[in-house]
Parts: structure tokens; C-alpha cells; sequence
């Protein structure tokens, strides 16, 4: 018997409001300030997991693959790889250099600099 349900990811990020903005943009969802100051943001997602952002004011991004801790990274399935890559760069994703499976999946840096992958399914 599980103790808990899954509820979201956190992401720690300078700017929780344009994060979540970015990754609306992805998958859909609704964004809610949870705080009247900004600090808490989640982004509710139908049928899915939240992703919520929180302000930390010393935000430094994660190194990939290797360099300071990977804190965390988001997988997001997607039918075409190229126009994957096309639409989260255009919304602002960086392409990571080191790209280990390009042809099965791809490492991309969100605006606050976490990494998260494009997976061909």
C-alpha cells in the first residue's frame, strides 16, 4: 500500500511566474499563484502530475551532465523530435551541448537553466 499519491515537481528558479508561463507552454495546464508575493507558482496539469516553481532569490542553474548537482529534470514525450526541438527553443529552451541519444531523446535547458529531455515515443 503506497503511503502518499504523487502530487508535482519543484522547481526552484529566480522568476517561478515566466517558468511556469515556459512550461505552459509545453504541456497546457493553468497556472496559480499560490502567494500573493509570486513565490509559489503551480501549474496545474489535467489528468497529470503539477509542476510548481518557487522563488529562491540565489538560484543558480544545475550543471549537465556533470559540474554542480542536477537538482532535477522533466522527461516530456513527444512524436517528432525535430518539431520538439523547434517549438521549446522558440519558447525560449536552450539545446544542451552534450546530447548523449539524439535520435531517442534530447537534452534542452528551461530559461532558469533545469534541464529536461525531449523523449521520442
Amino acid at each position: 500500500m503506497a503511503i502518499a499519491s504523487f502530487a508535482l515537481v519543484a522547481l526552484d528558479c529566480p522568476d517561478p511566474r515566466s517558468l511556469a508561463e515556459f512550461y505552459s507552454a509545453i504541456v497546457g495546464g493553468e497556472i496559480k499563484d499560490s502567494t500573493a508575493s509570486g513565490d509559489w507558482v503551480r501549474l496545474q496539469i489535467p489528468d497529470c502530475a503539477d509542476i510548481a516553481f518557487q522563488r529562491d532569490p540565489g538560484h543558480r542553474p544545475p550543471q549537465w551532465p556533470d559540474g554542480a548537482p542536477q537538482q532535477a529534470h522533466l522527461d516530456f514525450d513527444v512524436a517528432d523530435l525535430e518539431e520538439g526541438e523547434r517549438l521549446v527553443l522558440d519558447l525560449g529552451a536552450t539545446k544542451s551541448a552534450v546530447q548523449p541519444s539524439p535520435d531517442e531523446w534530447r537534452v534542452f535547458l528551461d530559461p532558469a537553466g533545469h534541464p529536461f529531455c525531449l523523449v521520442k515515443v
